[in-house]
């Protein structure tokens, strides 16, 4: 168990501390990104839709960052042959990659900092609301991560990581009702927002705060969805990852 503890502070050293310590300015993308949505929303709905755009916000990082670490995987993977090495070594691949996760929220705390003071000034939830809320935004971040290390494994080349990590991030974090309800969509294209499973994500914590209400039905099913395609997720890194056939 200390060895393992080892392994994972050092992936975590790796992967954060060592590059936000010689080039802070890396901190800058991950609070931009999820807040300059937020400053969007809540003007355009003249703060109307802040609480849904706080959320959001939380849901965007955590999502964000666990696609992040495909880049990062892939980067230290290609470019520094670092893989090979923790593969050759005793380091087992759950210590590498959740020090690697661990790594890539250690550079979200900035905007996971300023969206818990504003959810603290704005939404004021309570214990069981805040338990509700961590609850969606660690399985956001665990299906990302399992996305983000399978596709990792198989990417060649750091600018490929790169364009698959932005795209996947906008098409499930930014395109879908996240920071505003559902509602807000028309009805003919709403069907087609429950495609992605940040919907369900945001439509748990809207409703866990009373910003929006869905009947008991809806929100078991959400739970439901967003558990179980976190643990597919989770399964398809697991049997299909190519960690030792790079």
């Amino acid at each position: 168990m200390r060895n393992w503890g080892r392994e994972v502070l050092a992936s975590v050293l790796v992967n954060s501390i060592y590059e936000m310590k010689n080039y802070p300015v890396v901190l800058l993308n991950t609070v931009l990104s999820p807040l300059s949505f937020l400053i969007v929303i809540t003007f355009v709905s003249k703060g109307q839709l802040i609480g849904e755009a706080i959320e959001g916000g939380f849901i965007m990082s955590m999502f964000q960052s666990g696609m992040s670490l495909q880049g990062d995987l892939s980067h230290l993977k290609n470019d520094f042959k670092l893989q090979d090495m923790v593969v050759s070594s005793p380091t087992t691949p759950s210590a590498y990659v959740t020090g690697m996760a661990l790594g890539e929220i250690i550079y979200s705390i900035p905007a996971l900092a300023v969206l818990t003071i504003l959810a603290a000034i704005y939404i004021h939830p309570g214990a069981i609301q805040s338990l509700e809320l961590l609850g969606v935004f660690l399985l956001m971040f665990l299906g990302s991560v399992a996305m983000g290390f399978t596709l990792s494994t198989f990417s060649s080349d750091i600018v490929q990581s790169f364009a698959f990590s932005r795209l996947i991030s906008t098409v499930f974090a930014t395109l879908p009702p996240v920071y505003y309800p559902i509602t807000y969509i028309p009805l003919p294209f709403r069907y087609a927002a429950y495609l992605s499973p940040t919907t369900f994500a945001g439509e748990i914590a809207q409703s866990s705060t009373g910003l929006t209400q869905l009947s008991t039905t809806d929100i078991l099913s959400s739970w439901t969805i967003l558990i179980a395609v976190s643990l597919a997720l989770l399964l398809v890194a697991v049997k299909k990852a190519r960690w030792r056939d790079v």
